[in-house]
């Protein structure tokens, strides 16, 4: 089998060499409290401070923004950050927890900011000192997005916001927002405009920031209200209508189909952090868990289920690094776009059935000194539903598929 060396340039392979040379000393060690299971679930000060204090470590090594240029606070590199994607996962390691800025925020402001815009807000961002949040969703504009109501009212050099955001992920902890508004009331995609603002932590004036509880009793979900919010014209990225296409940029790198390959949750949204394969540690599980006062693996119907998503798995891994080889790639978007769904469906799969393989004591909830592998598996399966759903749920990146790749008639 060819290995990820035998494809890589020799920047890229030096770099490796360095990303597990300064990742097998600077590793921190799991802290005494409990960690989220990824960057949307973060609930205190204390696990955001021990995971920015992380982000800050990888990012001075070079293993953050490997692939942004020098001049915005990148380490200039090409087609490096899935290679210190690739080792931070191997070892473990925490996740980074600025996910709306490395995955969103951060490409939008590098294709369609100022050279000012960049250079003020791209660095704190990739060390982690500036925490973002995305201020697209609302009550009656989730999957619909260019349903956006959110007004933006212009008054001379400024705008003035309101409305209401949901879903919106460590706005009780961010200090800058991506926040896409309604700007004109006439046209449904030429009338928005897409704005990069300061909130420091939804204590903002005109803004008011209210935790939603989820059914995993977390409260990582925020709704965001704005009432005459001010957003100066700066802050404004590209031209005003022009929202729409800096959205769209937005969301082809939150689904994993931007040229930045950007740090993600350690094993991805609603999984486990503590291994780099999620199906790995499905037989792990397998092994340590009794059914029936018999071991768990004894059963060949529980082992073939295990198999076949430990295939899946291994299968969309391979299928990332064909989408890395250019003469394997059919169409340059059919890879990429179809990562999101199928990883997120596989860590849904994965986590149901670890909690079968549980069984009575997948019910437990994390803080019972009883509860399997810290009651890590329940939280997992009942997580990974908010990922089905982000950036598009499952149907809509069938749509996009369908249309786009296969060339199907849109949906009505």
């Amino acid at each position: 089998m060819q290995t990820a060396d035998a494809v890589e340039s020799p920047e890229q392979s030096a770099f490796r060499a360095h990303c597990r040379g300064w990742l097998a000393e600077h590793v921190p060690p799991r802290p005494r409290f409990r960690l989220p299971q990824s960057p949307i679930e973060i609930e205190t000060a204390e696990q955001l401070d021990y995971l920015r204090t992380w982000q800050r470590a990888a990012y001075g090594a070079g293993l953050v923004g490997c692939d942004y240029p020098s001049a915005f606070g990148g380490g200039g590199l090409s087609g490096c950050q899935r290679v210190a994607n690739e080792e931070m996962a191997a070892v473990g390691a925490p996740f980074l927890p600025n996910i709306v800025g490395l995955g969103m925020a951060g490409p939008a402001i590098l294709v369609h900011g100022t050279e000012a815009q960049k250079k003020a807000l791209l660095p704190g961002l990739l060390a982690g000192d500036e925490i973002w949040c995305q201020g697209f969703s609302e009550p009656e504009a989730g999957s619909d997005l260019a349903n956006v109501q959110t007004f933006a009212r212009r008054d001379g050099e400024r705008w003035v916001v309101n409305g209401h955001k949901v879903w919106t992920s460590l706005a009780r902890f961010a200090s800058h927002m991506i926040l896409l508004c309604r700007t004109d009331r006439e046209s449904r995609y030429g009338g928005l405009s897409y704005f990069a603002v300061p909130i420091a932590g939804g204590g903002a004036e005109g803004i008011t920031v209210r935790p939603l509880v989820k059914m995993t009793g977390e409260g990582g979900f925020n709704e965001v209200l704005f009432d005459d919010f001010v957003v100066d014209d700066g802050c404004r990225l590209d031209a005003v209508g022009r929202g729409w296409a800096v959205a769209m940029t937005t969301l082809v790198h939150e689904r994993g189909a931007g040229a930045l390959v950007t740090p993600k949750a350690g094993a991805e949204m609603g999984a486990p952090t503590t291994e780099a394969s999620l199906g790995e540690a499905l037989v792990g599980l397998l092994h340590t868990s009794r059914r029936g006062g018999r071991p768990a693996a004894d059963d060949p119907v529980l082992r073939d289920r295990v198999v076949s998503l430990v295939m899946r798995e291994r299968a969309l891994a391979l299928s990332r690094r064909r989408a890395g080889v250019a003469a394997l790639v059919d169409h340059p978007q059919r890879l990429p776009l179809q990562f999101k769904l199928l990883q997120s469906e596989i860590v849904q799969a994965i986590a149901q059935l670890a909690c079968e393989i549980e069984g009575q004591g997948s019910v437990l909830h994390h803080a019972d000194p009883h509860a399997p592998a810290g009651g890590r598996w329940p939280m997992a399966y009942l997580n990974s539903f908010g990922f089905t759903i982000a950036a598009g749920s499952s149907e809509i990146q069938r749509n996009i598929l369908g249309e786009r790749v296969l060339g199907l008639a849109k949906t009505r």
